[in-house]
């Protein structure tokens, strides 16, 4: 028995060597694969990072804080709705612009000019934009607003057609500063003003002095002194003054309120004058740059914008709801072109 135990042994080991033998030979058995090495793989290839679209502001460092807070929120708004960058300085070199480079796209500046004829000639990617800057002219990637400084006869005729509209008995007057030439058309377009609303403007009873009442204070006179040059206004018994901008100081227009004449002029400079102030006729540009700024943004330069004015200050126990509708259309025709402030009526 036990040769043949062991002869059935030896087959079943052989039998089970032939299965190990028969399943390597099997296809994807036991067959080696080449791992593949970190130098045949693709090497990545590089790519710039785009950067955010820039928006910078360019502000005087002397600029009112209040003013410069209205600037500085209303473009951040506008840079925020477009997904731009945001920035305010005090002065741009071609330096600058060209560390920033193809991220800077707008540049709103006020003056005074950091040179921007330059820096639009140097960056014709970007779209500069020049607010009250005088003697720039609007290039494919530069416009303007105000170049031309604020609309100072249209200011004039304005508060002479209110003036009349508001006075007792058409008395009116005009402050202005001698041997200057703007103050000079001031006068003109402030009586031209006059006369659109109430024709020859003559006075129903005595004095009869022909209004309006002119003052030029003298270029050399000291800023205190000012107040000295009211007295014709009392003497002639003017109701309604208009104050020239380049000479409404403080100390001037309280003496004027003090003596009982009602005041239009560029702004309101304090509270305690309010009772005494008809209306502010104030150029008025950030509506100009909020309008201009899709422009801008499309690559759509070269334009040319003047000041726009604004009626605001308004004191209704002056010139009521009726009369500022009167004014605003005279604006509107003003800004239009439609009324020439320079031509009598």
């Amino acid at each position: 028995m036990r040769p043949a135990f062991e002869s059935r042994l030896r087959a079943l080991s052989l039998l089970t060597l032939c299965i190990l033998l028969a399943a390597c030979a099997l296809p994807g058995r036991g067959t080696a694969t080449a791992t593949q090495t970190a130098s045949s793989l693709p090497l990545p290839t590089l790519t710039a990072t785009p950067q955010t679209p820039l928006v910078i502001l360019i502000l005087p460092a002397d600029m009112p804080q209040n003013e410069s807070n209205q600037y500085e929120t209303a473009i951040y708004n506008l840079a925020q709705q477009s997904s731009m960058r945001f920035q305010v300085l005090n002065s741009l070199t071609p330096a600058d612009v060209a560390l920033l480079g193809p991220a800077l796209k707008i540049v709103i500046a006020f003056p005074p000019d950091p040179g921007l004829a330059a820096l639009s000639a140097a960056a014709p990617q970007v779209q500069f934009l020049a607010v009250s800057i005088p003697g720039l002219k609007a290039a494919s990637n530069l416009s303007t607003i105000g170049a031309s400084g604020p609309p100072s006869d249209q200011q004039a005729f304005l508060a002479g057609y209110i003036a009349a509209l508001v006075s007792e008995d058409y008395r009116t007057g005009i402050i202005t500063l001698k041997g200057d030439p703007q103050g000079a058309a001031a006068e003109t377009a402030f009586t031209n003003g006059m006369h659109f609303y109430c024709g020859l403007c003559n006075p129903a009873f005595p004095p009869w002095p022909s209004y309006p009442i002119q003052i030029e204070i003298p270029a050399d006179a000291p800023t205190d002194q000012y107040p000295l040059y009211g007295g014709p206004l009392q003497d002639y018994m003017a109701s309604v003054v208009y104050i020239y901008p380049s000479i409404a100081t403080p100390a001037l227009l309280s003496s004027l309120a003090q003596d009982g004449l009602k005041l239009i002029g560029e702004s309101l400079p304090s509270t305690s004058l309010k009772s005494s102030w008809v209306a502010s006729l104030k150029p008025e540009l950030l509506p100009v740059i909020q309008q201009i700024f899709p422009d801008l943004l499309a690559g759509h330069g070269g334009q040319t914008i003047a000041s726009p004015l604004t009626l605001t200050d308004v004191n209704p126990n002056l010139l009521s709801p009726g009369k500022q509708r009167l004014v605003q259309e005279v604006l509107d025709n003003l800004q239009s072109g439609q009324i020439s402030p320079i031509v009598t009526p």
